[in-house]
């Protein structure tokens, strides 16, 4: 499991509420950090949602919004303030397998002068689908509830969080975060690729027929 993972498996939004000073009553209910709230709004569990503002996410998002940290960055203050036994990437934790894995596939991108082509790539796709989630989003939300509900539109919601932290992994973790990353997700990031390709081929011909 990467950073990510083992954070949320450790520690629920509301245990990190309530370490960094929030109020928590017995209903799991607080004052929401990101509004003016003047009476508790915001469900804290597991993961929150805030009734008033409409913030919501999991332990990991919490805690990139209240210091204003990057995902991966606020995965490691977790992992510092809590005092996790995560297992990092460095050799004394790894067994001489392991090592001697990560260290052939490092060689073998860095004789090939391919990684950081191949890095490059997948954040440009990664940031390119981000934006169009972020599209979906908002243009195919239904405004009502007899609205039809679009697959643009679920794939935003299913997608957005997940597609932000594979960007946080590709800008700032260590070399072996990024070479484990691109080796187990490099087929889906040009799967994303191809998505995008077909729903751009997909409005263009909509939009030759229109003129037709």
């Amino acid at each position: 499991m990467n950073i990510f993972e083992q954070v949320k498996e450790s520690i629920t939004t509301k245990q990190a509420a309530i370490q960094y000073g929030m109020n928590v009553n017995r209903n799991d209910m607080m004052c929401c950090p990101f509004h003016n709230d003047r009476h508790p709004s915001m469900k804290v569990a597991e993961r929150y949602y805030c009734f008033g503002c409409g913030e919501k996410g999991d332990v990991i998002n919490f805690v990139a919004k209240l210091h204003h940290l990057s995902q991966y960055e606020a995965a490691k203050k977790l992992v510092s303030d809590f005092g996790l036994p995560i297992q990092q990437h460095t050799h004394q934790n790894k067994s001489r397998k392991q090592v001697k894995q990560e260290k052939t596939i490092r060689t073998k991108y860095q004789v090939q002068k391919d990684f950081e082509k191949w890095q490059q790539r997948c954040s440009k796709i990664l940031s390119d689908y981000s934006s169009w989630l972020a599209f979906w989003k908002e243009f195919y939300a239904p405004k009502a509830p007899e609205d039809m509900v679009y697959e643009e539109f679920i794939e935003a919601i299913n997608n957005i969080e997940k597609i932000k932290w594979h960007q946080d992994i590709l800008e700032n973790s260590i070399l072996e975060e990024k070479i484990s990353f691109l080796m187990q997700c490099g087929k889906e990031v040009i799967q994303i690729e191809q998505r995008m390709g077909e729903y751009q081929r997909g409005i263009l011909e909509e939009f030759g027929q229109y003129n037709d």
